[in-house]
């Protein structure tokens, strides 16, 4: 790896954590295609799908820690959603992240491409008083969110991508979790979820361990910084900038499918 490569990949994984850590998600929605398309761009090796999902997987795991620690005080962290959503997207991530060897990379990026655009839709529907109930009140259907999680798992753990963002809209949407609980209780269901991505693409071999350690340090720097701003932003302000990039990805993915 020459210096251009490794400023390259660290910028990637700094930007995408960043975003990661204000938004309550795993940050692959960013750095996926931006793993996938930026470095040959600049005339550096491109990676392929696999690789992309498996350097993802890993680079999630500890985006997310940083993100959790931001958040661990001020009643953001909803123990008993994290419980039921976590357990449950942990053996669909496991599964999605094993299956995926099985799949051609025009598969894997398909089922990237579907995952974004429901999340894109979802993140347009009106959210009106959400954020007027207390944190210490909010309740939630746990066997829907368990079913929603190992759903979302089985997907997220094909593409790498932890799930996150299909777990942001859900839980705003169908589940009615206040924003800010919202993005602390996703980063938190999202490291639980990278486990099971993590080791599916490790033991089968999926992972490039350089890009991937450069990917981490960038995270465990950049994630707590965004999760800073995070708190002080405006919840609508933060329901729109996710919509945004959700959107803004899906397209890519599907102008690229197509």
């Amino acid at each position: 790896m020459d210096i251009a490569f490794i400023i390259t990949i660290f910028l990637i994984g700094f930007i995408g954590s960043y975003i990661s850590g204000m938004l309550g998600i795993g940050g692959s929605i960013i750095k996926y295609p931006m793993l996938l398309y930026i470095p040959p761009l600049f005339g550096l090796a491109a990676f392929s799908a696999h690789e992309v999902s498996g350097i993802s997987a890993v680079q999630v795991f500890f985006a997310t820690i940083g993100g959790v620690w931001a958040y661990r005080k001020g009643g953001y962290l909803n123990k008993s959603l994290i419980a039921y959503m976590g357990a449950s997207i942990l053996v669909g991530s496991f599964i999605g992240g094993f299956g995926s060897r099985l799949m051609s990379e025009a598969g894997i990026s398909l089922i990237y491409g579907i995952l974004a655009l429901t999340a894109a839709v979802m993140m347009f529907i009106p959210k009106k008083g959400l954020d007027d109930i207390p944190l210490d009140q909010v309740k939630f259907n746990k066997w829907l969110a368990a079913l929603f999680s190992v759903i979302i798992g089985i997907g997220a753990g094909i593409v790498g991508a932890a799930g996150a963002f299909l777990l942001v809209p859900i839980m705003l949407v169908v589940l009615k979790i206040p924003t800010r609980m919202t993005i602390a209780s996703s980063l938190a269901i999202t490291f639980i979820s990278s486990i099971g991505a993590t080791v599916g693409k490790i033991t089968t071999g999926q992972v490039e361990y350089g890009p991937a350690a450069i990917m981490v340090v960038a995270s465990l720097i950049a994630s707590p910084l965004g999760a800073m701003a995070g708190k002080k932003m405006n919840t609508q302000v933060l329901q729109v900038v996710l919509a945004l990039v959700i959107l803004s990805t899906a397209i890519k993915i599907w102008i690229d499918i197509l």
